[in-house]
């Protein structure tokens, strides 16, 4: 019962977490739009300044804020009853979208620079947001490649994880970084009168804009690095299922019972098996987003 008391607590202490993230992650949205409404000239595609101000709004709802959820959509309890698979496409859906919308965005600012002649690509804030672009699309492409298509070995799935999930987390982190700063240099470049020093209203929605993703960033990196949120391997539902069948195409689980003409001593073996490559993987880090 005290366990089940705990396990309690601790979904309530995710939810709140959840709940508070998620709030972050919209006010921080609604800011943008506010900033580019009400202070700039709006959204538009005609390449004056409304066609740049599709940049931070794009940045912050598809790069930040639906990538952060992409990372922690495998720690939803209420989804670990899903197939893995689903999770994966859902995982994968979610940072095609992010993809797309930083895609967009940085077109938006290109067209904008070449339409008032103003040089494209000497800032560090462009440096570092091509870079965190060119290696998210890698991380797309390779994460498809090995973990979503049904081609990559076992193996390869168990040494790529830990990295996979590492690169995630240090590219999320990156995006935010490079947003803080592309947040300054049009503060900088764009309040002349009164200027930024002179704290405007404008200034200081903005720089709460700011605080504001370095708190969303935080939240989603905490609940991305505690262990006991993981989502449970599949090894349960492999040891009620019937023998020999995998359920999911999942990386590690679907090679943990091979054995169609087992007995039940040979099935018990075999769970004690499975458990023990789960701890195995399970310390090299394999199953840190599952």
């Amino acid at each position: 019962a005290a366990h089940g008391a705990r396990k309690m607590e601790d979904y309530g202490r995710f939810l709140a977490l959840l709940a508070s993230t998620l709030l972050v992650g919209f006010v921080s949205v609604i800011l943008s739009l506010v900033w580019v409404f009400h202070y700039r000239e709006g959204l538009s595609w005609d390449g004056g300044p409304g066609e740049f101000n599709w940049h931070p709004v794009l940045v912050v709802t598809g790069f930040v804020f639906i990538q952060g959820i992409a990372i922690i959509v495998y720690r939803l309890p209420w989804t670990w009853k899903c197939s893995k698979l689903l999770m994966k496409f859902i995982h994968a859906g979610l940072n095609t979208i992010a993809m797309i919308l930083a895609i967009v965005s940085m077109v938006a600012v290109f067209e904008f620079h070449n339409a008032k002649n103003i040089p494209n690509m000497y800032s560090l804030h462009s440096w570092i947001g091509l870079t965190a672009v060119i290696f998210y699309s890698l991380q797309l492409f390779l994460g498809f490649a090995v973990f979503l298509l049904p081609f990559a070995p076992v193996h390869l799935r168990a040494v790529l994880m830990p990295i996979h999930v590492y690169s995630g987390l240090t590219i999320f982190a990156t995006v935010i970084a490079t947003a803080l700063m592309g947040i300054t240099e049009k503060l900088i470049f764009s309040l002349k009168n009164p200027a930024y020093s002179a704290s405007p209203p404008e200034a200081n929605l903005v720089n709460c804009l700011g605080l504001l993703l370095v708190v969303f960033g935080s939240l989603i990196l905490w609940m991305a690095s505690r262990p006991h949120w993981r989502r449970p391997p599949a090894e349960n539902a492999k040891i009620l299922s019937p023998i020999g069948a995998t359920p999911e195409g999942t990386e590690v689980e679907s090679t943990m019972t091979n054995s169609s003409n087992a007995d039940k001593s040979d099935l018990r073996i075999n769970a004690e098996a499975a458990r023990k490559q789960n701890i195995k993987f399970d310390e090299a880090g394999q199953r840190s987003t599952m």
